[in-house]
């Protein structure tokens, strides 16, 4: 009987949760998170690939043409 206690109240406090108010409490934090991680994970497969010397230079391209230089 006791169990069947600790998991209605459980479930009330995970229904609620889902439901209430604070549904959203700390999504922006993981959100963060979470775009960091990628941005990092980018920076990383730019260096450990040496694209960093290709993308550069391809930049100075483009501004070059831009401003006719």
């Amino acid at each position: 009987m006791k169990v069947k206690h600790r998991f209605q109240a459980w479930r009330t406090t995970v229904v609620s949760r889902m439901r209430g108010k604070g549904r959203d409490a700390g999504a922006g934090f993981v959100e963060y998170a979470g775009i960091m991680i990628i941005v990092a994970g980018i920076f990383v497969m730019i260096d450990g690939l040496g694209l960093d010397g290709l993308i550069s230079g391809a930049i100075l391209a483009a501004v070059s043409n831009v401003i006719g230089g």
